[in-house]
């Protein structure tokens, strides 16, 4: 009996078992292998899965998990230009201020002074305050500064659009503000440094006008030109009293060469014009003139013991005796004068007494007038130095309040200057409201992963077609060692 036994066929060798079987070394590892040696594909195959699983599993679990986040931007812009102001102040003086740019200066940038000021605590807590957030919550702000520009570039992220544009503008009302308040400060500061110079001026002015007011009510000078004044009134004074003394020396001739021509004194001549201008007195004279003619004719037709001579002595007598009596009674002295009608002497004897009146006045006003010289003389020499330190002391006053309404105005002045230190910043884009999400990004996501997948798969082609790379070089190597 035969058994039949199956024919023994040579055995095949199946790229699974091969690639299963294959053990890499450390040189296989290091050199690689065929490029036709396809047990070395699973490898690859797995590498190349393992790879990408590692680049789209985190984009895709990014994609799908992270949260939207919107970005609000603005833009700032500080303005360069300097600025200066002149006030011209009529009988004080010039005050002028002057502030140079912000950016005249490379050891100061505003720009950099203020990206700190954006992100300082205090902005920060007050805008969070303004939207009712707590200091974490409201985060931080992406300062971004544009050079070789005056450009200020803010950015904030929250997972709301209209969120976000809140707490970007609730961050540009606290800044601004932060600005205001600082210059507010930088004034005052200023104001005060001042005020110490100030008050020193108000008690100087102070000083010299109560100096200048206990010198007017010593003196009763008012001013140097008052001084001046009484000068000129003192010199008119003189020549007053030359003018007078001459036409008073007139009048004493005139008098003495009158009296010379009418033999009598100009009181004489008043005691002769008052009594002839006596009606009784004028008519006694008559009387006795009469008295005096019946005197006559008796005496020349009878002898001298006659009774109508007699008679006619008497009432002569007696008659002279009441002219004498009216003359005593009128000028205080019996004499009896001339009388003055028959030839014209009254005209003559009145012009003397004007004349010796007119002299008179003229001595009186003449020693008036001197002794009044006399006074202001003394009185200037007295003044003289009072009035010297008048004016200084008036010199000095209008120095002081010179000097102190400079001072005035000036500080006045500088409270215009608010941008000297923290220049002007103007909104040059305002808070933008995002209409798309900035996080996650697709795009960019997409992007990322298909690069690193390309990354990966020149990898995984560079391993594959290491062995020809390293065996070109190798030989290149060793034909250049011998060149036969």
């Amino acid at each position: 009996m035969s058994v039949a036994t199956d024919p023994v066929l040579p055995r095949r060798s199946f790229p699974s078992v091969a690639l299963w079987r294959a053990r890499p070394t450390a040189g296989r590892i290091l050199r690689g292998g065929r490029l036709s040696d396809a047990g070395r594909l699973p490898r690859y195959l797995l590498l190349a899965f393992a790879g990408l699983g590692a680049i789209w599993g985190p984009i895709t679990g990014y994609l799908m998990t992270a949260p939207p986040v919107y970005d609000s931007a603005m833009s700032l812009i500080l303005p360069g230009s300097g600025a200066s102001s002149s006030v011209n102040l009529a009988n004080i003086g010039q005050a002028s201020t002057h502030a140079n740019s912000a950016f005249a200066s490379s050891a100061i940038s505003p720009t950099e002074t203020y990206k700190r000021l954006l992100t300082a605590d205090r902005v920060l807590r007050d805008a969070a305050a303004r939207v009712g957030l707590s200091d974490r919550d409201f985060g931080r702000p992406k300062v971004k500064l544009v050079d070789q520009t005056a450009f200020i570039h803010v950015q904030m992220t929250a997972a709301d659009a209209a969120a976000v544009q809140r707490r970007l503008q609730a961050l540009l009302e606290a800044f601004m503000e932060e600005i205001d308040r600082l210059r507010s400060d930088e004034q005052d500061a200023r104001e005060t440094g001042g005020l110490d110079a100030i008050r020193d001026y108000r008690d100087s002015v102070a000083r010299t006008r109560a100096d200048i007011d206990a010198l007017r009510a010593e003196t009763g000078l008012h001013s140097a030109e008052q001084f001046e004044r009484l000068v000129d009134e003192a010199d008119g004074l003189a020549q007053r009293i030359a003018v007078l003394q001459a036409e008073l020396q007139m009048a004493q001739s005139t008098v003495a060469g009158m009296e010379a021509r009418l033999g009598t004194g100009a009181d004489g001549a008043a005691l002769i014009l008052r009594l002839n201008g006596d009606q009784t007195y004028r008519a006694l004279m008559q009387t006795m003139a009469e008295a005096a003619s019946v005197l006559s004719d008796a005496e020349a037709r009878y002898g001298p013991r006659h009774p109508e001579v007699e008679a006619a002595a008497a009432t002569h007598r007696d008659a002279g005796r009441k002219v004498a009596a009216r003359a005593e009674d009128l000028t205080g002295s019996p004499i009896v004068p001339e009388r003055t009608e028959a030839d014209g002497r009254g005209a003559l004897l009145t012009d003397l007494v004007r004349q010796e009146a007119a002299r008179a006045g003229l001595a009186a006003q003449l020693a008036t007038l001197r002794e009044q010289h006399e006074g202001e003389t003394a009185r200037l020499k007295r003044l003289a130095p009072l009035a010297t330190r008048l004016d200084d002391l008036q010199r000095d006053l209008d120095v002081a309040e010179a000097v102190f309404a400079s001072a005035i105005a000036r500080s006045q002045s500088q409270r215009t200057d608010v941008y000297a230190s923290y220049p002007l910043v103007q909104v040059l884009e305002d808070p933008t409201m995002p209409d798309r999400p900035s996080s996650p990004n697709l795009k960019l996501s997409l992007a990322v992963g298909i690069a690193a997948s390309l990354m990966l798969g020149l990898a995984l082609a560079l391993g594959w077609l290491r062995r020809a790379i390293i065996t070109g070089l190798t030989r290149g190597a060793g034909e250049r060692r011998d060149p036969a």
